[in-house]
């Protein structure tokens, strides 16, 4: 009989001190109550990773990992974003459980969904999305431009699951993979899949989030949609490329066009025509040099390997602290 695989949740948090004493006690149950169903073992983990938050979020992981040995915290030496977040977790569990499952931390998430992904992997799947069925919670235009993101990455050929964040299972075998992808601008949901192995989807509806506010305002969420796309894929430089061609090809157009009107007498001189065209062709060059230094600025930021987190402490080397502090 195959043995009851070790699962550790990874949880991202950034200034969660307001929801996460709400959060923290249901990741527990979930993991009590799959370990008493024998769907998992015993020896589950419960894993807080604090992004550098700047107020009492790390204090209560400390608190709830000296309460219950199920719960353990990470914390970045700074803040250093949520997808890097979530890869510190995921490569700080690697070595120590068989199976992971990321979540955030607001309660968003129905926590129920975790039950039917370890069923998958129980089936045989590897990897497991977590894959919403609606958006009733969302407003009309985060609806709207959220599901615009997803069918435009698949446009340019960026493997992404439709209306799946990053909300997923993955067993340490595919994580030991994925640890060779060694890129510094990382998009997880778009990355995990080129990893391969088998995969499925469990469906579930996202609620409102239990306390204090979201941390990722248009702001963000649009730079993370520019950057799942630059890092996917180099289609935008390919379309880029298409409209210059067009461009000059409608140029040579009016310029001929514009010999033979000279030729015929029918020129009449008119400026607005002129800064039309100045201001078209401006834009489109500006537009054109902006995506390509873009791309230029990653391939920058890439050639630098500079360490994508940086752990500046655990819950149990804190632990660990105050043992030998006692003994001594």
């Amino acid at each position: 009989m195959q043995a009851r695989p070790i699962l550790w949740i990874i949880i991202p948090c950034y200034n969660e001190e307001q929801v996460l004493p709400l959060t923290a006690p249901m990741f527990l149950n979930k993991i009590l109550s799959l370990s008493q169903a024998g769907r998992i073992s015993a020896a589950s983990r419960v894993l807080f990773v604090n992004d550098g938050s700047r107020d009492k979020t790390w204090d209560i992981i400390c608190d709830l990992a000296r309460q219950d040995e199920h719960y353990l915290g990470i914390c970045q030496s700074r803040n250093r974003g949520h997808q890097n977040a979530v890869l510190a977790g995921l490569m700080e569990a690697i070595d120590h459980c068989d199976i992971t499952i990321s979540i955030d931390c607001d309660g968003q998430d129905d926590i129920n969904a975790m039950d039917e992904m370890v069923e998958e992997y129980w089936k045989g799947s590897e990897v497991v999305y977590g894959v919403r069925s609606r958006r009733d919670t969302d407003t009309w235009f985060k609806r709207t431009t959220a599901e615009g993101f997803y069918r435009l990455m698949n446009g340019l050929g960026a493997e992404v699951v439709f209306n799946h964040a990053d909300y997923r299972l993955i067993s340490t075998r595919v994580l030991k993979h994925f640890a060779d992808f060694e890129e510094v601008n990382i998009f997880l949901r778009g990355l995990i899949p080129l990893v391969g192995f088998k995969s499925s989807s469990v469906y579930y509806a996202r609620s409102e989030r239990l306390a204090g506010e979201s941390h990722y305002p248009l702001k963000k969420m649009l730079a993370l949609a520019f950057n799942g796309i630059t890092s996917l894929s180099v289609k935008p430089i390919t379309l880029i490329t298409g409209i210059g061609v067009c461009v000059s090809l409608l140029g040579v157009a009016a310029a001929i066009w514009a010999i033979i009107e000279a030729i015929l007498g029918n020129t009449v001189a008119g400026w607005a025509s002129i800064i039309c065209i100045v201001c078209l062709l401006g834009g489109i060059q500006l537009i054109s040099l902006g995506v390509i230094g873009q791309y230029v600025g990653k391939t920058y930021l890439e050639t630098k390997r500079r360490p994508r987190y940086i752990i500046s402490e655990r819950t149990w080397e804190d632990h660990q602290r105050h043992w030998i502090e006692e003994e001594t």
